[in-house]
């Protein structure tokens, strides 16, 4: 399964810090954040990336370059200085991606599931991945029953940023952000779903970054935070 990490956000929650230096770019532990996920997904068997970016971009190509260093195959969907929205994003990338169902994971989010084992099922346009609702989000996303996400309903849970799609979820029409996209397939009983009960957050803000932080320190390395 090929897998694209998305990286073209423009990190606004997180300035100064990414005034020079795209957000998936800051780095935490001695490394980027990006720099988790990849190696995450290596470890998982899935190493064959795509990474969108925009604004400040060209700083993780340099870095990643062809993936070779880490194991992956990585290729590119530059946006330009301005984020074409999170499902508009993919679906420029989509001729990267190819026909088959893909991964796809947020830059920003700490999360450690197994990867490889995520599964679409043959009725699903996408399967996401979702957590306990943490204390920024407390009403949730999406409810879960019986392996079905629906948009609306008790109790609700929060979208982890990963996710499994069919291509044609993206077909022409589609709205800018993932989130509309997929409220309008679970409205229509195409979307399905698992609980990840792991350490998990996004590091939009310094608060949270501090918290991924935390995640390091407790395994013993170094938690250190520094612009790239």
């Amino acid at each position: 399964m090929k897998a694209m990490i998305l990286a073209a956000g423009d990190g606004m929650r997180l300035r100064p810090l990414t005034a020079t230096v795209p957000k998936p770019m800051l780095r935490l532990g001695g490394k980027p954040l990006l720099q988790y996920q990849v190696e995450r997904l290596t470890r998982c068997g899935v190493t064959d990336l795509v990474i969108n970016h925009a604004r400040l971009g060209r700083q993780i190509e340099d870095y990643f370059r062809d993936g070779r260093r880490f194991g992956a195959r990585i290729r590119y969907s530059p946006e330009g200085e301005s984020p074409l929205g999170t499902a508009m994003g993919i679906r420029k990338a989509l001729p990267l991606l190819g026909p088959r169902p893909f991964l796809v994971v947020n830059a920003d989010i700490w999360c450690e599931p197994r990867f490889g084992r995520l599964r679409l099922p043959a009725d699903s346009e996408a399967h996401l991945l979702l957590v306990p609702n943490p204390s920024h989000r407390p009403r949730g996303d999406f409810r879960l029953a019986a392996g079905k996400v629906f948009p609306g309903g008790q109790p609700r849970r929060t979208y982890a940023g990963v996710g499994i799609y069919r291509p044609r979820l993206f077909a022409e029409g589609t709205a800018p952000e993932l989130a509309c996209v997929l409220r309008r397939a679970a409205r229509q009983g195409s979307v399905s779903g698992s609980l990840y009960r792991g350490r998990w957050t996004d590091m939009g803000t310094p608060e949270r970054l501090r918290l991924a932080r935390r995640f390091l320190s407790a395994e013993g390395r170094d938690g250190k935070l520094a612009q790239g």
